[in-house]
């Protein structure tokens, strides 16, 4: 609830008026024992009194970012939004040098154009000096001019992002604000006036002592007044001219720098530019060191599928081969081996049961193809045996 914007203020610039200040420094200002202990509670007239007793302005400060009194008073009156006559009485307060501060760095951050103009120019005048807390912690030694000429010349000031606003040239070409007037001109004027008040009692005096009335208008008084008044045009023109050279200079200062923004822009562009094609690269070449690696792999396992298979056909040749060397000695002996004692007594009852086994045997010559009658295709049929290849049939 205490940090609440008061519900009769109105927004500032299409927002809350708290939210000119960023969120973090806003966060901190709110954690802030300053903020919680002596700002609880003020209002436009008991925030005078906090504002006579500061000794320093700044923003923030230290490690942890902690937040001045000075920066608390100006979020509290963003919070209080005091009215505009109270603001003017802080700018006009000649006593007290931090609340004059105050007053002008709130009505920069929410004043118009034209009263930002109107009410800190002449605050230029003022050379009183005041103590700024750096971000380091320590102090240095400024002066109220020259804050004024930070919260008119600048964007950035006591970590805030101050409001843009018009250029004077602009506002005196649109006619909503007068020509600036230096406040040594009227110094100027004031010299000019008593040099004429002496001359004119030189004058007096002269024409007193002579008879005639008229010689104290004598051509050679007409010609030194004619002068004088045309070296007081003469200066009012040099001024002028140099004026107009000034705001020339000042136009070239703001689009050099909208140039080097602009080449800022295009910089950090570039950067990201190169940042996300190195990006590119490296995932592309991480893409394909992974699809050389899988073909890798893959190569290695047809290899080695390639490798088995032709050991298992070589092993199956040898052993087609040894199973064709050996063959039908292999069969006799086997045959002869398991032939019963009882078969062997006599002819008569072996000679039934041997049968099938000589038809198995003759069977066995013919798909062989070694038997052939012709000694050539009996030899190529071997061959082909020892290969593992079907015989020749004719």
């Amino acid at each position: 609830m205490a940090n609440r914007t008061d519900p009769t203020a109105k927004s500032i610039r299409g927002t809350n008026p708290q939210n000119l200040v960023e969120k973090i420094v806003r966060s901190k200002i709110y954690q802030n024992t300053y903020w919680k202990e002596q700002c609880f509670g003020l209002t436009a007239e008991t925030l005078v009194d906090k504002a006579m007793e500061l000794d320093h302005v700044g923003g923030t400060f230290g490690g942890n970012r902690k937040p001045t009194p000075f920066m608390c008073l100006v979020m509290k009156m963003l919070q209080i939004q005091p009215e505009k006559e109270i603001v003017i009485e802080f700018i006009k307060n000649d006593d007290y040098k931090y609340v004059r501060v105050l007053g002008a760095f709130y009505l920069r951050l929410t004043g118009t154009d034209t009263d930002v103009y109107q009410y800190l120019e002449p605050l230029y005048n003022d050379y009183r000096k005041v103590r700024r807390k750096l971000p380091e912690g320590n102090f240095a030694l400024t002066h109220v001019d020259e804050f004024i000429d930070e919260l008119l010349t600048t964007d950035y000031s006591c970590d805030i992002a101050l409001p843009r606003i018009k250029k004077r040239w602009n506002l005196e070409s649109l006619g909503s604000l007068e020509p600036r007037k230096s406040a040594l001109e009227e110094d100027f004027e004031e010299e000019e006036d008593k040099e004429e008040a002496e001359q004119l009692d030189v004058a007096m005096e002269d024409e007193a002592n002579e008879k005639d009335y008229y010689r104290g208008r004598s051509p050679a008084r007409e010609r030194d007044r004619d002068r004088r008044h045309d070296s007081h045009r003469y200066k009012d023109r040099d001024y002028d001219r140099d004026y107009d050279r000034e705001r020339g200079r000042g136009r070239d200062r703001d689009r050099d720098r909208d140039r080097e923004r602009e080449r800022e822009r295009d910089r950090d562009r570039d950067r990201d530019r190169d940042r996300y094609r190195l990006r590119e690269e490296k995932d592309y070449g991480r893409d394909r060191d992974r699809d050389k690696d899988w073909e890798g792999r893959e190569r290695d396992r047809r290899d080695r599928d390639r490798g088995r298979r032709r050991s298992r056909s070589r092993s199956r040749s040898r052993s087609r081969e040894r199973k064709d060397r050996d063959g039908g000695d292999h069969r006799k002996r086997h045959a002869r081996s398991s032939i019963s004692p009882r078969r062997r007594d006599g002819p008569d009852d072996n000679g039934p049961r041997d049968m099938p086994k000589k038809k198995k045997e003759k069977k066995e010559k013919k798909d062989d193809g070694t038997d052939h009658p012709d000694p050539e295709i009996a030899e190529a049929n071997r061959l082909r045996a020892s290969l593992g290849l079907k015989p020749l049939k004719l």
